[in-house]
């Protein structure tokens, strides 16, 4: 389509390259996300039918497929949010939340779930591109080994505020301008896998995927009121010898974070925080301490966050929400609009689910359920794994039950306390 090369771009995307450009914040607020994974290997809802906005086939419950790869047996950590239910996930890391829709495996027994609300925070959404004139009207190139991280790195070397991935090889750079004047297609049109990641959703044929080129930058400037920041090189994995910083100076007296994935490789990869003004150092976590689940509330008008990765460190990093606070004693709800993690199933109703024969039971908002494994969690827990608890606060990830606010999304469980 007479678009150069990418292939030489590789060549410059060297650990220790700093992206150029600093972001004055995100184009668009947050949303009420429940992905922060470009795949939605992080969800978590309820959505339990397949297709367009959960139109499709019900789904199976996942402790009554034990005939296929994947079942609540075949997870009993917990790590891919498997249980009694039956609500669409993403145990294998595919491009998307899935289900089956069949006992067997004869013809199609699984689908796709096309879940609205599981689109990672600068994802745009997806476009048409019918070429004359191109959605996007910036630079572009191919390559064969095109992710969605390669074409925000160069847009973003470029200058411009958005990066488009289009047929699994397509890079297409462009401006708010563009986007004002694009046309939205169906999500599900955007369905092609990108030729450098199986994992990953590159546009589609004549239409591309939009993305916010602020998306794991390895630094940047954020003064909008609220906002997402992701670890660099988002949404791949984080290479070694990353150091970057962020400085995050919404207008008011205080800010509050949320981590919403954090995966750090090793104590050795650590995020610092500190404020801005005095540079005094707040708090410091790393891949053997997680930060806690509950919002950080920081008495500081501006914060510097920095992350350092040592020579052998890869992981998938993290993702934090942030807001500016008029007052530090402002109430912890979320403005409306605000990314956040809902407490009840979309259709408001109570959850329930049934203890396992002889084990312990917790209870909250009508829901029971059986807690298999001891968090760090800031609240009382129970002071042995298997003993009951707040429900939703321990056990698996995914259980059907309501999720309390500010419950950290992890990819993996965290650790029990104690040797």
């Amino acid at each position: 389509m007479g678009t150069p090369a990418l292939q030489g771009l590789f060549l410059l995307f060297l650990p220790l390259l700093q992206p150029l450009g600093a972001s004055a914040g995100s184009l668009h607020s947050p949303g009420l996300s429940e992905c922060f994974q470009v795949n939605g290997a992080d969800y978590r809802g309820h959505q339990n039918h397949t297709g367009p906005r959960g139109a499709g086939r019900p789904c199976l419950f996942w402790d009554q497929t034990q005939q296929h790869s994947y079942s609540s047996a075949s997870d009993p950590q917990g790590r891919w949010g498997l249980g009694a239910h039956n609500f669409c996930r993403n145990p294998d890391g595919d491009v998307q939340p899935w289900c089956y829709v069949a006992e067997t495996e004869e013809g199609i027994y699984w689908r796709y779930c096309d879940i609205p609300t599981c689109h990672m925070p600068g994802y745009l959404g997806c476009f048409v591109d019918s070429g004359a004139p191109p959605a996007l009207s910036g630079p572009s190139g191919t390559s064969t080994k095109l992710t969605v991280q390669v074409c925000l790195r160069f847009c973003r070397m470029k200058g411009y505020q958005l990066a488009g991935v289009e047929a699994g090889y397509a890079c297409f750079c462009g401006s708010e301008s563009d986007l004002a004047r694009g046309r939205l297609a169906p999500a599900t049109d955007c369905d092609q896998i990108c030729f450098g990641h199986p994992g990953q959703l590159c546009g589609g044929d004549g239409r591309l995927g939009i993305y916010e080129v602020s998306v794991g930058s390895c630094q940047g400037n954020w003064t909008a009121p609220q906002g997402v920041i992701y670890s660099p090189d988002f949404p791949d994995e984080y290479g070694p010898d990353r150091n970057c910083s962020w400085v995050l100076g919404p207008t008011g007296a205080a800010l509050e974070l949320t981590f919403r994935l954090f995966e750090l490789a090793d104590p050795r990869d650590r995020l610092e925080l500190r404020d801005a003004g005095s540079g005094s150092l707040l708090f410091a976590f790393d891949g053997a301490r997680p930060p806690p689940p509950a919002p950080l509330r920081l008495r500081a008008a501006a914060l510097l966050l920095t992350f350092r990765s040592d020579a052998r460190g890869h992981a998938q990093g993290f993702a934090l929400t942030y807001r500016g606070l008029q007052d530090a004693t402002e109430d912890r709800a979320p403005p409306k609009g605000s990314a956040q993690t809902p407490v009840e199933p979309p259709d408001g109703t109570n959850v329930s689910c049934s203890p396992r024969p002889g084990a312990p039971q917790a209870a909250m908002g009508g829901a029971v359920c059986w807690l298999r494994e001891k968090g760090l969690w800031p609240w009382g827990l129970p002071g042995a794994p298997g003993e009951a608890g707040l429900c939703g606060t321990a056990g698996p990830e995914g259980w059907p039950c309501p999720v309390p606010p500010g419950t950290l999304r992890l990819r993996v469980l965290p650790q029990a306390t104690g040797p």
